[in-house]
């Protein structure tokens, strides 16, 4: 088995743990060297799952102090994939980042009349659909695609279309777990999404591009309880 799935192996293992063992926010996780111990793996691939970790928001490295329990994902992200999927699906978002955030860019820049009237289009199904109580999505789905499309360049959609799966996932779970809370989190989403658009429209470049980043840091954030 390579590396990155033993990684993914031991991602999975010490959310287990966390489950198993209910630890709170801000309870200390075992220690590396136990880690590997209890994982039969090398501290180095333990290592690289508590970076992913990390970067997924669900714990944090303190220095010469190890790592704690910083969110917990919901039991509705669960329900929504596979334990031993999630630190492939989560990782997507590093992807987004960079991905979805130049796109936005780009769409400021070179959208057309036509693809401004298409992303609001997108916009306005997807605002329906978020304030029903029926899936949405789809709609999400295609007003992110939307926006890829209007950077002109394919190379933008093809790297979507390989994440779809994927997002899918937790687009699904985003909303589900949004709609679970008071409906100040719904609202929260339709706004994320309305800034992106706004941006676009006045063809605010550095702006569309900082209010993706906003509403896919936020969305990550939606996952945890």
């Amino acid at each position: 088995m390579n590396e990155g799935r033993l990684a993914d192996r031991a991602y999975t293992g010490i959310i287990e743990i966390i489950n198993k063992d209910d630890l709170a926010i801000g309870d200390r996780l075992p220690s590396e060297a136990r880690l590997s111990e209890i994982f039969g793996m090398s501290r180095g691939i333990v290592r690289e799952a508590l970076v992913r970790l990390a970067s997924d928001g669900i714990t944090e490295a303190r220095r010469g102090a190890g790592s704690y329990v910083k969110a917990r994902p919901s039991q509705r992200l669960v329900a929504h994939m596979p334990m031993a999927e999630l630190s492939s699906t989560l990782g997507t978002y590093e992807v987004r980042f960079v991905l979805e955030a130049e796109a936005a860019r780009l769409a400021a820049m070179r959208r057309s009349p036509e693809q401004l009237a298409d992303i609001e289009h997108a916009m306005s199904r997807l605002r329906v659909a978020l304030l029903s109580s029926g899936p949405a999505h789809e709609q999400d789905w295609a007003l992110h695609r939307a926006i890829v499309l209007a950077t002109a360049n394919p190379a933008f959609v093809a790297a979507l279309d390989h994440l779809h799966e994927d997002v899918d996932r937790i687009l699904q779970a985003g909303v589900d777990i949004s709609r679970s809370r008071p409906p100040e989190a719904i609202g929260a989403m339709l706004s994320e999404h309305e800034m992106i658009v706004e941006a676009i429209r006045a063809q605010d470049a550095d702006g569309a591009a900082l209010a993706m980043r906003w509403h896919l840091s936020q969305g990550r954030k939606r996952l945890m309880p």
